[in-house]
């Protein structure tokens, strides 16, 4: 099969290759998926220059994520050959062929497209994760996306609509205003303005999704109503900030780490709730994966430049169509 490798740490540039390799061999108890997209996500950047903290023997083939078609499966995984899933692979996304456990898979709804498929676990599941089992999001709170024109940020956009929040997206110019309010955000406010006071405005944050990182945190904090919690998701921006915890006693507030993956992989029950309360959603119409650029699986390192570059929107993915 064809597959892209990382045979080097040299960045997205010169990383990848194109390489002909033979097709996985499922164990007895994994599914084996005919890759149709692949999600690209920020990992997958970090990994190309070995600042990811699973580091696999090079050469290997990254990718997590993919939305495909079924070709084998176990008798008692609830699936079988032919059904459109979206499926958690861990590794090894990149490929025409792909391999995930059954408990990472999730049936693919007739209203959602294998591109949709591509971007719908690893988003979703970290916007539902942080939100809900980290954020412990309440029907009325109102919550304060960073990135938000972003793969998280519109996945985070929709679940909390989903979930009765008023919903306060930050960006960096208005191209990604227009995604942020097309994923459902009720108020936009600029990256490059000054985004605190707009939140003091509304009323101060219950709930800050913060996947950026960098010099706004402390911002984030000092945005938070009595109670309000920053969930620290990720570091898009570069650089881990420090907080002085004073703030944290005169506020009654909380910062709360969100590592989705630590956490759910060692529960599959959970992805399966998780799946099951995105379904939900999906049906009731708030989730609906946007994507944001599509490339060919040959043009990976442009996927993966134009994350590197923070100018994605949306979910960027790879096509195999």
């Amino acid at each position: 099969m064809k597959a892209v490798e990382i045979h080097n740490l040299e960045g997205p540039d010169r990383a990848l290759r194109v390489a002909d390799v033979p097709d996985p061999t499922p164990s007895p108890e994994q599914v084996l998926v005919e890759v149709h997209a692949i999600g690209v996500s920020f990992p997958e950047v970090l990994q190309t220059r070995g600042m990811y903290q699973f580091k696999p023997e090079l050469p290997f083939i990254p990718g997590s994520e993919v939305g495909g078609v079924i070709r084998s499966a176990p008798a008692d995984s609830g699936f079988k050959p032919g059904d459109r899933v979206a499926a958690f692979t861990m590794l090894g996304a990149f490929a025409e062929l792909a391999v995930a456990l059954p408990a990472h898979l999730a049936a693919l709804p007739d209203g959602l497209d294998f591109q949709q498929g591509a971007a719908l676990i690893l988003n979703y599941h970290t916007a539902w994760f942080s939100l809900v089992t980290r954020g412990r999001l309440k029907a009325g709170e109102r919550v304060l996306v960073h990135g938000a024109a972003g793969g998280v940020g519109t996945a985070s956009l929709q679940v909390a609509k989903g979930l009765g929040a008023e919903t306060v997206a930050i960006v960096s110019s208005d191209a990604k205003a227009e995604v942020a309010r097309a994923a459902g955000a009720d108020h936009v406010l600029r990256s490059d303005g000054d985004w605190r006071e707009g939140a003091k405005a509304l009323g101060g944050i219950d709930v800050v999704i913060d996947p950026v990182g960098g010099d706004r945190f402390t911002d984030s904090i000092r945005s938070l109503r009595i109670g309000g919690r920053v969930v620290v998701v990720g570091f898009t921006e570069g650089s881990i900030p420090e907080v002085k915890v004073n703030r944290l006693l005169l506020g009654n507030t909380e910062i709360v780490g969100a590592g989705w993956g630590a956490y759910a992989l060692a529960r599959p029950d959970y992805v399966k709730q998780t799946t099951n309360e995105i379904a939900k959603l999906i049906a009731a119409g708030f989730v609906k994966p946007i994507i944001g650029a599509a490339f060919p699986l040959e043009q990976a390192a442009e996927a993966l430049k134009l994350i590197d570059s923070r100018g994605a929107t949306g979910k960027v993915v790879l096509d195999l169509a």
